[in-house]
């Protein structure tokens, strides 16, 4: 299958290594260089499309897209402004199950574990992430990124993997507030955030950040019946019931989940069998969860700043 990959940051070129490896015909194409004009003309010659460009600038790219009919793996998040939500799931609703959105942590062993299991008794919950965003990546600045940017940048649509997760987990949630913190040097851009949410039965809330000297990931759900811990940088998944506590052997290969997202896209763009993964990313089923995001991002509430030197 001939697939275009719009856009040759690290995610795009990713994508493109690995739909080689899966036996695709994938073509890049610098958004930089070809821009729209040139995205839209390679878009002539190809069975499907990638789009890993910044956030802001899809929505041309997606109408076009399926105009032509073509399936789309979208890069998350889908868009950061509730009205631009609708925009793309109204433009891309013809081939809308046919193409997914990149939520690669539903491929995460230890999330489809967890997704499997009875959270009915869940009550509170508990998600956090983050990292000092100037190690990310050698050769790299945060200020010469799309991250750097207050429309479509932010820790919270970089790393609204979690707000999607506890989407998956949590059915029925509802933003109830966002508390963010800037930096003097990025206008409007969030380095910390803390989104709260709720359902009926149950509360809790997402935290992300920019600035912890190393690595940290983890879900805690409380429940009456039992409590799930899991620590997903050390790779620790600890379930605590009545009986005591037990431990998940659940390894992880980072790539294995984008290879198999990535063969799931091909499977449904040429109307294949997929892998059977009840998480599947596929769009038409994760516009609730692009809504929620776009929700927490318009409800920004910047109640202070840092201090860190970011360059």
């Amino acid at each position: 299958m001939r697939v275009l990959v719009i856009g040759s940051g690290s995610i795009g070129r990713r994508h493109h290594d690995n739909l080689s490896a899966l036996g695709a015909e994938p073509r890049l194409v610098s958004w930089r260089e070809a821009g729209l004009a040139g995205a839209l003309a390679a878009m002539e010659d190809t069975e499907a499309v990638v789009v890993a460009t910044a956030t802001d600038i899809r929505l041309p790219l997606i109408e076009a897209a399926a105009t032509r009919g073509l399936p789309m793996y979208i890069e998350k998040p889908l868009a950061f402004r509730p009205a631009e939500v609708e925009a793309i799931a109204a433009a891309a609703a013809p081939v809308a199950g046919r193409s997914m959105l990149g939520y690669m942590m539903r491929y995460h062993p230890a999330v489809r574990a967890l997704a499997g299991m009875d959270l009915s008794d869940v009550f509170q919950f508990a998600l956090t992430i983050g990292h000092d965003v100037t190690q990310w990546r050698a050769n790299w600045r945060f200020s010469e990124s799309y991250a750097a940017r207050a429309e479509g940048g932010g820790v919270l649509l970089d790393l609204c993997h979690e707000l999607d997760l506890a989407a998956c987990l949590i059915p029925g949630l509802k933003v109830t507030r966002v508390e963010s913190l800037g930096h003097p040097a990025f206008p409007g851009v969030d380095f910390a955030s803390r989104i709260s949410l709720s359902s009926e039965g149950c509360v809790g809330d997402v935290s992300m950040d920019y600035l912890t000297p190393l690595l940290h990931r983890r879900t805690t759900l409380r429940g009456a019946e039992r409590m799930h811990d899991f620590d997903f940088a050390a790779q620790v998944y600890r379930v605590t019931e009545p009986s005591g506590p037990r431990l998940l052997d659940l390894p992880l290969e980072r790539n294995a989940m984008f290879l198999d997202a990535m063969r799931d896209f091909l499977a449904l763009a040429s109307g294949g069998g997929t892998s059977g993964n009840p998480l599947i990313p596929r769009l038409d089923l994760c516009l609730g969860s692009a809504r929620l995001v776009a929700d927490a991002w318009s409800k920004r509430e910047f109640i202070g700043s840092i201090t860190k030197e970011i360059p």
